[in-house]
């Protein structure tokens, strides 16, 4: 911590942004003119790279430090256990603590709010004060159980189905502008604070404000072109270029109203004084797919578009620059206790897991990524510092509402596919190898081939050589490669052994019959 450090930090996650939608990155449509003033102000970093392609488990990673087979929250194990988090840290060194979100993965469920003293969820089928409560304790069971994990996809999967008709069409309002006024007013009633804000309007389903999809898709209407990725991705629907165009467009809209709503809450910090003293964090946590690889969503795979993410930081040490040097967003966890000179690493409860500061994982630090100076037991430091690693569990939501897909449509998806692999990577600026436990393994030269169409996996290039390496090193300090195949079977309706109280929660919800 400097002495011009800012008193406050707030930190921005827009979900499921890509970064080559944005103006800063070279977008060549203005859907972000808010966050091109930002980076005149910021620094823009080029090769930020989260370490999953999906929310739960990157914002664990986000609150911990840990990366997501040290912290265990993911579909199988959708709760964060056992490790203190960033807001529990911060609100015992005494700062005001809040967070903000219409994403139904951070909620009191799913334990990923766990410190923030203040917190709401904008999640329409699902709200945090519910599931704070009895449907907390439903779920918690049922996870606990191996005969109970799958009927506990089910019911996710149940209500992702049901937000997205409650979610879609005309009846759609954003909650981004009830997000940022609750964070306006938490900010205004706050002396020393962190703020999180987790932005969800580019996350499928895409209806955007008229607004906004007059703008970037006049004509189209949102609930005639697809909105369901398990659908194409079980190749059930076809999607031509006309309605790429279409669908890009309404993910654009999106992404529009929340550079407004952010430029809204920018200007505030302006406006009241704040801005100045408050170090500010944007990124996503994941990216998208629109076809590329012949994939929908963010997931069944590790490339570039849903890992490689945006990544800008306004802090006085950093300063307004672009910098091309590959960073994790792992390391924000460090750069925010830096920021504000907390040390961490006390855990909040007896037997917690805690990660205290370790400045070469500050993006502030002079020692950043100098990793032989590593102050922890950090699987991610056996080598250098220019390599990031991502890891993706089995999605067993997905993969549940995939195979319902496949099947109504008479498809039957091939158990030895990326459908039902787990995967890890390992990432330089050059070069990127993914381990795959069902299909063989892929590799890039993304120097050379950003769009990663040649598999190179079984060439001799050293840059691939070197990143495999990496990639087995951490694997071994992580506890073993995924080399295993899972079960194939998702579902098992278990129904029976869950409690009379449970299944009538579960019943007044309409989860069960």
């Amino acid at each position: 911590m400097t002495a011009e450090s800012p008193e406050n930090v707030l930190f921005v996650v827009m979900d499921t942004v890509r970064k080559d939608h944005l103006t800063p990155y070279g977008y060549d449509r203005p859907t972000t003119p808010g966050l091109d003033r930002f980076a005149d102000e910021a620094t823009v970093f080029e090769q930020a790279v989260a370490p999953a392609p999906w929310t739960l488990p990157v914002h664990a990673s986000l609150f911990t430090g840990m990366y997501p087979s040290q912290h265990g929250a993911d579909q199988e194990n959708p709760y964060l256990e056992g490790a203190t988090t960033l807001a529990e840290t911060l609100s015992a060194a005494g700062y005001d603590t809040a967070c903000y979100s219409s994403n139904a993965w951070i909620t009191p469920y799913t334990h990923l709010t766990d410190g923030f003293a203040d917190q709401d969820n904008f999640f329409e089928v699902m709200p945090g004060e519910f599931l704070s409560g009895p449907l907390a304790k439903a779920w918690k069971t049922m996870n606990d159980s191996d005969a109970l994990r799958t009927l506990a996809d089910k019911l996710v999967s149940l209500g992702n189905t049901a937000h997205e008709y409650l979610a879609g069409g005309e009846g759609a309002d954003s909650k981004t502008p009830a997000v940022v006024d609750q964070t306006i007013d938490f900010i205004d009633d706050s002396e020393e604070f962190f703020a999180f804000v987790n932005l969800m309007d580019a996350h499928l389903p895409y209806h955007p404000p008229e607004e906004y999809k007059e703008r970037f898709a006049p004509g189209v209407d949102s609930t005639d072109v697809c909105q369901n990725s398990k659908e194409y991705n079980a190749g059930a629907y076809e999607i031509d270029d006309d309605e790429w165009e279409d669908i890009r467009g309404l993910y654009d809209a999106e992404i529009a109203h929340i550079d407004d709503q952010l430029t809204r809450l920018f200007d505030h910090l302006k406006e009241t004084g704040r801005w100045d003293d408050t170090m500010v964090v944007v990124c996503a946590d994941h990216g998208e797919l629109h076809g590329e690889h012949g994939l929908y969503g963010h997931e069944f795979c590790l490339y570039d578009p849903l890992i490689n993410v945006p990544l800008m930081v306004k802090h006085p040490d950093l300063g307004a620059d672009r910098r091309d040097d590959q960073v994790e967003l792992v390391d924000l966890y460090h750069t925010v206790l830096d920021s504000l000179g907390v040390e961490g690493g006390e855990p909040a409860s007896p037997g917690d897991d805690a990660v205290g500061l370790d400045r070469t994982r500050s993006l502030l630090s002079a020692d950043y990524r100098e990793f032989a100076r590593a102050a922890n037991d950090d699987p991610g430091q056996r080598r250098d510092g220019e390599y990031a690693f991502v890891e993706y569990s089995r999605p067993v939501v997905e993969l549940k509402q995939l195979e319902e897909k496949a099947a109504s449509a008479g498809i039957e998806l091939p158990e030895d596919s990326r459908f039902y692999s787990r995967m890890r990577a390992a990432r330089r600026a050059d070069a990127k190898y993914v381990r795959i436990d069902r299909v063989p393994d892929e590799a890039y030269r993304i120097d050379v081939d950003p769009e990663e169409t040649e598999n190179v996996v079984d060439s001799d290039d050293e840059a691939v050589a070197e990143t495999e390496a990496a990639l087995a090193a951490f694997e071994d300090a992580i506890g073993g490669a995924w080399t295993d195949a899972l079960d194939t079977d998702v579902s098992d309706d278990s129904v029976d052994q869950m409690d009379d109280e449970t299944q009538d929660r579960l019943r007044d919800l309409g989860y069960l019959e």
